[in-house]
């Protein structure tokens, strides 16, 4: 069977799409090639002067794209909210939201506004307040889809409900890997719930195995030269960012998606590769895990999916 690439990516057309954390890497990517195939794609950026630029060059890039830059700053719950009441408004419905955004620091514990450990808030808890805000939305749309992204670092990670924020024995890649894990748990607990209300809406995970993106150079970049030269380096290794952002477009658009599944490369150490259905790690998959998950989260944010 021929490698599914953003080439076959079905007619969007009618269909709006929002992306998280849009302007670059694969965001930019994501949001880019559903422009491309007709969606109005609402571009989810922390940075509006960054987002209005990537605006410009994909409309120079796909002439007529419906697309458009919003602030939504993730590490802000009060920014969540306004930010889903703006689309609520402006769109009877939304067809696609790509939970695409996520954030690397290495160096100490940051918080968020609201006082979250910054990988998990920004990565897990924003997106899961993020989707329960447009929850109502999605369920208006016809075949409407949820995509929560996780990584490859989420195998091996776990969750520890005593301390979710990291506050103990802080390290940076490990509080990265956890708030992956939390992504994609959320994402099936998200899928079961979804299933027994009986809801259209349809929730899936992505990864996009390894490949070079602006999210390992930023972690680095209060480093000094000689460890920003090696990283640079190490990312020649990675794949592009257009064939790591496949999957993701792969869970939002392809026909014969299941709910309920990880996409994402199935090379080696699905690392690179063709897009399948692949493996979570088994604590992703877990219904305790997802409900102790569901339950700290809402008690967190103090949003609900109706």
């Amino acid at each position: 069977m021929p490698e599914w690439t953003e080439r076959d990516i079905p007619g969007q057309h009618g269909r709006v799409a929002v992306v998280t954390g849009a302007n670059s890497g694969l965001g930019l990517v994501t949001a880019t090639e559903l422009a491309r195939s007709g969606a109005e794609v609402v571009m989810a950026v922390r940075d509006t002067a960054a987002g209005e630029r990537a605006v410009a060059d994909i409309r120079r890039a796909v002439p007529g794209a419906q697309i458009e830059a919003r602030l939504l700053d993730l590490a802000s719950l009060h920014s969540v909210r306004a930010f889903a009441k703006g689309v609520t408004d402006d769109f009877p419905a939304v067809d696609l939201l790509v939970n695409n955004a996520g954030v690397l620091h290495l160096g100490p514990r940051r918080t968020t506004e609201d006082g979250f450990e910054a990988h998990f808030g920004v990565n897990m808890l924003g997106h899961f307040a993020l989707t329960g805000l447009l929850l109502a939305a999605l369920g208006r749309a016809d075949g409407a889809r949820v995509v929560s992204i996780s990584s490859t670092a989420h195998r091996g990670a776990r969750l520890d409900f005593d301390d979710l924020m990291s506050r103990n024995d802080f390290k940076p890649r490990r509080a990265y890997a956890r708030s992956k894990l939390a992504c994609t748990v959320y994402g099936f607990e998200l899928h079961r719930r979804l299933e027994r209300a009986g809801s259209p809406v349809v929730s899936v995970v992505a990864h996009p195995g390894i490949c070079r993106t602006n999210l390992s150079p930023r972690a680095f970049k209060e480093y000094g030269a000689l460890t920003r030269a090696v990283d640079r380096m190490t990312q020649r290794a990675f794949r592009p960012v257009q064939e790591g952002a496949r999957a993701q477009l792969h869970a939002a658009t392809a026909p014969g998606v299941h709910g309920g599944r990880l996409y994402g490369p199935s090379g080696f150490r699905e690392i690179r590769g063709p897009v399948a259905m692949t493996e979570p790690d088994p604590q992703a998959t877990d219904p305790v895990c997802g409900e102790k998950l569901w339950a700290a989260a809402e008690e967190l944010t103090g949003v609900g999916h109706p």
